[in-house]
C-alpha cells in the first residue's frame, strides 16, 4: 500500500508539471478539492476525534474500533480526489511552500497506511490490555495526521492568496 501512496503521489505531481489546466478544468477540480477536502479531513478529524475519546477513557477500545473502521473509505476517497484534483489547480512547483505543501500529502498519506495497520493491531487485541507501545503509537498517529493536514490546509490557503 505504501508504494502505491507513493506511485499515487508521483504521478499527481507529474501530472501538475506538465498539464495546463483551461479555465473550465480548473473550476471543476476546484470543486472536486474542496469536496474531497470535506470529505477526507472530516472523516479523519471524526477518527482521530473517537481516539482522543478512548485515549482519555471516555469510550472503549471496541466502540472506537466500531465506530472508525467504516471511516477509512471517506479518508481515502477525499485523499484521493485531494491528489487528483490539486494537479490540475496549477500548482507553483517552483515555490518552497508548495514544496512543504507537497511533503506534508506524502506524510499523511503514509501516515494513513500506517494508521490503517495500526487499526487491524489494535483489533487484534481483542479486550485484553493495549500494550504502552500501542498506546504511544496510536497518539503519535494521530498528532502526526493532525499536523500534516492542518499543514497542508494552511499551506494550500496561503498560496491561494496569491
Amino acid at each position: 500500500m505504501s508504494l502505491a501512496v507513493c506511485v499515487g503521489w508521483a504521478a499527481t505531481t507529474w501530472i501538475a508539471l506538465h498539464l495546463q489546466a483551461d479555465t473550465a478544468l480548473h473550476t471543476a477540480a476546484l470543486f472536486v478539492h474542496l469536496a474531497s477536502l470535506v470529505l477526507g479531513f472530516g472523516a479523519v478529524l471524526a477518527v482521530d476525534y473517537y481516539g482522543v475519546l478512548w485515549l482519555t477513557g471516555r469510550k472503549t477500545l471496541r466502540e472506537v474500533l466500531d465506530f472508525t473502521a467504516p471511516l477509512h473509505v471517506p479518508v481515502w476517497v477525499g485523499l484521493g480526489g485531494l491528489l487528483f484534483s490539486g494537479a490540475f489547480l496549477h500548482p507553483d512547483l517552483g515555490s518552497p511552500l508548495t514544496c512543504v505543501k507537497l511533503g506534508l500529502v506524502l506524510v499523511l498519506s503514509l501516515n494513513g497506511v500506517q494508521a490503517s495497520a495500526l487499526h487491524r493491531r489494535l483489533t487484534a487485541v481483542s479486550g485484553a490490555p493495549v500494550r504502552l507501545s500501542l498506546l504511544i503509537r496510536s497518539a503519535v498517529t494521530a498528532v502526526v495526521s493532525q499536523a500534516a493536514w492542518w499543514g497542508a490546509v494552511t499551506i494550500g490557503f496561503l498560496n491561494s492568496q496569491h
